[in-house]
C-alpha cells in the first residue's frame, strides 16, 4: 500500500496502475476510491496510468480533526499530484470529487493537467440562496446532517438506494453492491463525513468555472436525485468554456456502477482524444 503526506501531514491512501498517461480520479461522499476500481482498471488496461486516493478522513486515509474545507482537499491533490509526479495528466471527480477538481483548477491554476471531467458533480453551487434559487434549502442539508448523527448506518441504507436509483423500474442494482457501498461509507470518520456534507453543500464554485482552461467533459444523470442534473452539470456547462455535456437519460447519481460500460467507454473516449 502507498501512502503519501499532505503539507499538514495527514496521510492519503493512493492506489497506482498501470502506466502511461495519468489519469487522477477523486471519489465522492461518502467513498473512497474502491468505488472507481471498475474504471481504474479499464484505464490501465488500455495503457494508461490510473490514480485513485481516499480523500482525508475516508477509507483508508488519515481521519484529521481539521481540513475538509475545499482550499485543503484541493492542496491534497496537488499533493498527489507533486508525489506521483503526474503530468498532463487528466483529473476526474466524482460528486464531492468534483469541487476538487474545480477548486485546483483555481487555486493551482490547473498545473499539470491536460483535461478534466466532472461526473454526477456538485459545481457549481449546491445551496439555494437568493441569487441560486435552483439549489437545495439548507434545511434539507441538516436534516441529513441530524439522521447522520442520530444513526449513520441506518441513514445510509436508505440514502444508497436512492444514489443508485434501486428503487426505479428497470435499474437492476443488487443488494450485494448497495451492503458493500454502506460499508466503505462507514469506514470514513464521522467527523469527515459531517464536515464534508457542510463543505460540498455550502462551497460556492461559480467563481472557478472561469478557471478551466483545458477540454473539459460532464457527466450527469437526467435522474439524479441526489445532485438533480438542472442545478448542478447544465449550470456547469455553460460556465466552463467549451465544455462537453453528456446527459444520461434515465441515469441517477452513481451511475459508475448503474451505467459501468457505457461511463467508461465515455471517460476511455475523451482521454483517448
Amino acid at each position: 500500500m502507498t501512502y503519501i503526506d499532505t503539507k499538514d501531514h495527514t496521510k492519503l491512501y493512493v492506489k497506482d496502475w498501470g502506466a502511461g498517461q495519468p489519469i487522477i480520479l477523486i471519489h465522492g461522499w461518502p467513498l473512497s476510491s474502491d468505488s472507481w476500481d471498475a474504471q481504474a482498471m479499464a484505464i490501465a488496461d488500455a495503457g494508461y496510468r490510473a490514480i485513485a486516493y481516499d480523500c482525508r478522513g475516508f477509507g483508508r486515509s488519515a481521519q484529521p480533526w481539521d481540513g475538509y474545507d475545499y482550499d485543503t482537499l484541493s492542496d491534497d491533490l496537488a499533493a498527489v499530484i507533486e508525489y506521483t509526479q503526474a503530468q498532463n495528466a487528466i483529473i476526474v471527480g466524482f460528486s464531492m470529487g468534483g469541487g476538487e477538481v474545480a477548486r485546483y483548477m483555481s487555486r493551482h491554476g490547473g498545473k499539470s493537467v491536460a483535461k478534466a471531467a466532472l461526473v454526477s458533480s456538485i459545481v457549481p453551487f449546491r445551496l439555494k440562496t437568493a441569487d441560486n434559487p435552483s439549489g437545495t434549502e439548507q434545511a434539507a442539508f441538516d436534516e441529513t446532517a441530524q439522521k447522520i448523527n442520530e444513526d449513520r448506518a441506518k441513514f445510509f441504507t436508505s440514502f444508497f438506494r436512492a444514489f443508485f436509483g434501486a428503487d426505479t423500474p428497470g435499474n437492476v442494482i443488487s443488494d450485494e453492491l448497495l451492503d458493500n457501498m454502506r460499508n466503505i461509507a462507514m469506514q470514513a470518520s464521522l467527523k469527515a463525513t459531517l464536515a464534508c456534507l457542510k463543505s460540498f453543500s455550502s462551497t460556492d464554485f461559480r467563481g472557478d468555472l472561469a478557471h478551466f482552461k483545458v477540454p473539459t467533459l460532464i457527466i450527469h444523470g437526467t435522474e439524479d436525485k441526489t445532485v438533480p442534473i438542472e442545478a448542478s452539470a447544465r449550470l456547469a456547462a455553460q460556465g466552463i468554456k467549451d465544455a462537453k455535456l453528456i446527459e444520461y437519460p434515465g441515469a441517477p447519481h452513481g451511475l459508475f456502477a448503474t451505467h459501468r460500460e457505457k461511463f467508461t467507454q465515455d471517460l476511455l473516449t475523451f482521454i483517448r482524444q
